[in-house]
């Protein structure tokens, strides 16, 4: 294991030349059994965050009439406070809502810092940095954007004052919350953290050990913090003492950042037109550009609904799982090849939807045969991009929160500082203060390298004022008649994309309860290493029949933290992951 970012696929031997690690955003913790998301179907509302404090902070807002997008802010308040190694106010965020008429999809994710260039990240031999060694420095924080989103959303769909929202953190900063078992053992795992000023005192005690589950944690920093925005809006992290300290310690780092004050003080949240698709019965939503996540989603649904034995199954099958893997190597594929910002990378074909038109994905499924395909590569969805396929590399992070109000309204936000505790850098916003909030990493999901082997630019290549890809899916799915059916999303850097993937196909296609949908075994493949699997999804002989089809198969942990409310007809009902803390609240 190297710190919280652990290997997912150790090199099995029967492998073979196929079999490369692939990295995982947190390492798996003990995991926590949940029999059911909700005690009785949810009539008024429901909210579902990673940690139990965060959905009830949730649940606080919601019985005070607040809005879904309300409930979103508590909760992220909530969030960077217990479980600063997924998100926080220093990180970004993706987030769908939907207000009974239509759906709008709000972009807080990070941009690059104005002198941010295509080779920042490489080392005087023209080699890009290790990504351990990118994470942790200075050079891997973008400008933070989930803030100034959800100041953007509260303007249009807030029903509390601002301040209200930022209540239940506060009063949990200042009186303490008790260290969660996945907290603790996320810290044990850490070696950098302990060294950082801020986060050392807060998280480990005066030995070096981190402090124990249960421990009373307050965190006066973050309360103060909390207390300025509140009063003053977004504007009391982008500006001032907080905006202050923030680039103090990005450019006093070791290896020093690019970030200013006026990168900070200039960063614009993107209301974006969301990508909506037809899928079976359904209308699936989700985010465009800069994520890649709804994008290769839906090429993954739609690869696999050209294949009959795909279509037929009602359950993991080893016919099912090689329609599948083949599905995401060529989804992949696009994926690499031209998915990046929007405002720098032109659609192919001049529209994303090129990507998942029926004849498209029909002439792209007729690759997939009765044997594995050793790579795929690209389509060509409209006219070619002079662009090369970025090379696979390390993405972190995330936490889910899926909420409906008392309106009807809904919101699905995924959200992130990208690796566990970001870049191992904790601010205390100029207070002076014990504690704080952690800053992210954002930036390493630029492709290091900004050129393929072919000498060609690389789509999500670093510019100036970027926003890299992500696979952030929050996700909302419709039924014919237009009635929303499931909120849904989970963390995982690129395997949210095939969790997301998971859960629609479980509850929607195969009719399971959603948290059996949830509890399902997890897997994925990335066009580039192995097929991955749980530990147990498959039997011994699945597992045969696939590697005698030419898989490579490594069985793992896979650590999602899917949230999901999904509609039926006695109310709302939610699967909350067992892979991590969280829970289902509602009434």
């Amino acid at each position: 294991m190297h710190s919280t970012i652990p290997l997912i696929a150790a090199l099995l031997a029967s492998a073979g030349a196929f079999a490369q690690p692939v990295e995982q955003p947190e390492a798996a913790t003990t995991r926590t059994a949940k029999t059911v998301g909700l005690t009785q179907p949810a009539q008024r509302f429901a909210v579902t965050a990673a940690n139990p404090l965060a959905a009830q902070a949730g649940m606080e807002i919601l019985r005070a009439g607040g809005s879904a997008l309300d409930t979103a802010v508590a909760v992220q308040a909530v969030l960077g406070l217990v479980e600063p190694q997924s998100s926080g106010i220093a990180g970004g965020a993706f987030l769908l809502h939907w207000d009974g008429r239509q759906v709008q999809a709000y972009d807080g994710r990070e941009t690059a810092p104005a002198a941010a260039t295509p080779e920042m990240f490489l080392k005087p031999d023209g080699k890009p940095l290790a990504m351990r060694d990118a994470i942790m420095s200075g050079l891997s924080t973008g400008a933070p954007g989930v803030l100034a989103m959800l100041a953007e959303g509260h303007k249009a769909h807030g029903q509390l004052p601002w301040a209200r929202l930022f209540e239940p953190a506060i009063r949990l900063a200042e009186q303490g919350f008790a260290i969660s078992p996945r907290l603790f053992e996320l810290a044990s795992a850490e070696t950098a953290l302990r060294n950082d000023p801020q986060a050392g005192p807060y998280l480990f005690g005066a030995d070096g050990a981190p402090k124990p589950v249960g421990t009373v944690l307050k965190n006066p920093a973050y309360a103060a913090v909390l207390r300025g925005i509140a009063k003053q809006g977004a504007a009391g992290f982008y500006k001032g003492a907080v905006a202050e300290d923030i680039v103090r310690r990005v450019k006093g780092h070791a290896r020093p950042g690019l970030l200013t004050t006026a990168d900070l003080a200039g960063y614009k949240p993107v209301v974006r037109p969301p990508l909506c698709n037809e899928w079976r019965s359904y209308r699936v939503c989700g985010f465009g550009p800069p994520t890649s996540g709804h994008l290769t989603l839906m090429q993954i649904l739609g690869l696999l609904d050209t294949q009959p034995r795909a279509v037929a199954a009602r359950g993991i099958s080893a016919d099912w799982m090689h329609a599948y893997a083949e599905s995401a190597k060529l989804a992949f594929a696009d994926r690499a090849q031209f998915i990046g910002d929007p405002a720098f990378v032109a659609a192919p074909g001049g529209d994303w939807l090129n990507l998942l038109a029926p004849a498209y994905l029909k002439d792209r499924g007729a690759l997939i045969g009765e044997r594995a395909m050793a790579t795929a590569t690209a389509g060509e969805p409209g006219i070619r991009q002079a662009l090369a396929p970025q090379a696979e590399q390390a993405e972190h992070g995330t936490s889910q929160v899926s909420v409906v109000d008392a309106q009807g309204r809904a919101v699905s936000m995924t959200t992130s500082i990208e690796a566990a505790f970001g870049n191992r850098v904790m601010s205390d916003g100029g207070t002076g203060l014990p504690g704080g909030f952690m800053l992210n990493n954002q930036l390493t999901d630029f492709s290091l390298n900004p050129v393929g082997a072919d000498g060609k630019p690389v789509a999500n290549r670093v510019e100036a004022g970027k926003r890299p890809r992500s696979s952030m899916a929050p996700t909302l799915v419709f039924g014919r008649a237009g009635q929303l059916v499931m909120v849904a999303g989970s963390p995982g850097g690129p395997v949210i994309i095939h969790y997301v993937a998971k859960v629609i196909t479980g509850a929607l296609a195969w009719g399971l309860p959603v948290q059996q949908a949830v509890d399902l075994p997890n897997f994925g493949h990335f066009n580039s290493g192995s097929l991955i699997v749980e530990r147990g999804a498959l039997t011994a002989g699945q597992l045969a029949d696939l590697r005698a089809r030419g898989h490579a198969v490594v069985e793992t942990d896979l650590t999602s933290g899917l949230q999901v409310l999904l509609r039926t007809k006695a109310g709302w009902v939610g699967g909350a992951d067992p892979r991590r803390e969280g829970v289902v609240l509602g009434e």
